[in-house]
């Protein structure tokens, strides 16, 4: 693995963050001269595209490309030119929002995302029956989603901005990417890291509950802009059988995690079981808002929102890729620097989302605002770039080039 590729993905994520930060601050200070949406677009771009899109691009290069394959100066080249595409979001999002420039970064950054997808069809070797479907399924979800920022153009030309089908395209993308495109992919990885055992038949079933949730559950965000009683029972469907689908999945794990979770270090123990418990209270979450009431309401309530967001975004997915950095030493488990950085970023994490959750309850009760609340929130999110700073220099300090 080129250490490069991997300063880069932290690189992006610290200025992610800091752009977060920035977000956070304005409710404390508005600063006149930033266009609140516009950050925000730049943040979410390049947490999305810069960091998790990257670091999987770096981590199924590795792990699924054989290694004759892996010197092909293609992939080299392919990643640059994304990076590229990330540096134009990074600057012109915050500058313009959705303007050419961006829009052209944009572009340019699905079509380099397809030539990856043709690229890993051809070279990958993948030895087991979760491996390739998890991750087949996970290419197929990347492509899938853009069908939902393709659909942008012609609905802002035929309804406007103001319609629900250009809100519900924006939801289609996020939701196959974040629970598609990113959790299949994260899944194939963590397969391959655990090396897990199953009889094909279980995983078919597994497989297949876990496919039909993630499309059912984009119910829920079509019907806060279409309500319908038939999208609540398709969502209501697609929670029972994620249920299921991840009870499966703590019978497959069970008898070999332990072995598996025994040989690692500490920090790395700890960084998996956040990103394991995240996703348990991802169900869980999901299976609360099946009250009616609160299906509408969570949407409705922004910190509730974005709460879930991040729930996925850092607790989720960022956690298995640091579980996966710490266990093939991309990150340094015996370095007391980088532990540091974990360990101030998983507090940075844990304090913002416990902030987020309790004030949309309290919204929800209708008991106002907390006090000094956004302070609190920025300065709990201070840690976030903090620890991202930390990896960022000691990845930095390397001197060898490949990890």
């Amino acid at each position: 693995m080129r250490k490069s590729w991997i300063l880069i993905c932290f690189v992006n994520f610290f200025i992610a963050s800091l752009m977060g930060l920035c977000l956070r601050w304005m409710y404390v200070a508005p600063m006149e001269k930033v266009n609140f949406q516009f950050l925000m677009h730049g943040h979410s771009h390049v947490a999305m595209l810069g960091w998790v899109y990257l670091m999987l691009y770096c981590l199924i290069f590795h792990f699924f490309v054989p290694k004759e394959k892996q010197q092909k100066p293609i992939y080299n080249r392919l990643f640059w030119i994304t990076e590229l595409a990330v540096i134009g979001m990074m600057i012109d999002f915050p500058a313009q929002g959705y303007a050419f420039a961006s829009i052209l970064f944009s572009t340019l950054h699905i079509f380099c995302s397809y030539f990856f997808c043709y690229l890993i069809k051809k070279d990958a070797n993948l030895t087991t029956l979760p491996e390739k479907k998890m991750l087949r399924t996970a290419l197929f979800f990347m492509i899938f989603s853009t069908l939902g920022v393709w659909c942008l153009g012609p609905t802002v030309g035929l309804l406007g901005k103001a319609s629900a089908f250009y809100q519900i395209s924006i939801q289609f993308f996020l939701h196959f990417q974040f629970n598609g495109w990113f959790l299949f992919a994260v899944f194939a990885l963590f397969f391959k890291q655990v090396k897990l055992i199953i009889e094909a038949e279980k995983f078919r079933l597994f497989y297949n509950l876990f496919v039909a949730t993630t499309l059912l559950t984009l119910a829920l965000p079509v019907s806060w802009y279409l309500p319908n009683p038939v999208f609540y029972w398709l969502n209501a469907l697609g929670v029972v059988l994620q249920l299921f689908a991840a009870l499966l999945f703590i019978r497959f794990i069970r008898p070999q995690f332990q072995f598996f979770f025994a040989a690692l270090p500490t920090i790395t123990k700890t960084v998996y079981g956040f990103a394991l418990f995240s996703l348990a209270l991802k169900v869980v979450i999901q299976l609360v808002v099946l009250i009616p009431e609160l299906a509408q309401v969570s949407h409705q309530i922004r910190n509730f929102v974005i709460g879930y967001i991040h729930l996925t975004m850092l607790g989720i997915i960022t956690g298995f890729l640091f579980g996966f950095a710490l266990q093939n030493d991309f990150l340094n488990s015996r370095n007391r620097i980088q532990k540091w950085g974990i360990a101030i970023f998983l507090l940075g994490f844990v304090t913002t989302e416990i902030l987020l959750f309790l004030q949309g309850i309290w919204f929800f009760f209708g008991k106002g605002a907390f006090p000094n609340y956004y302070q609190n929130l920025f300065l709990s999110s201070i840690f976030l770039p903090a620890g991202l700073l930390f990896l960022s220099v000691e990845i930095l300090k390397l001197k060898q080039k490949l990890l």
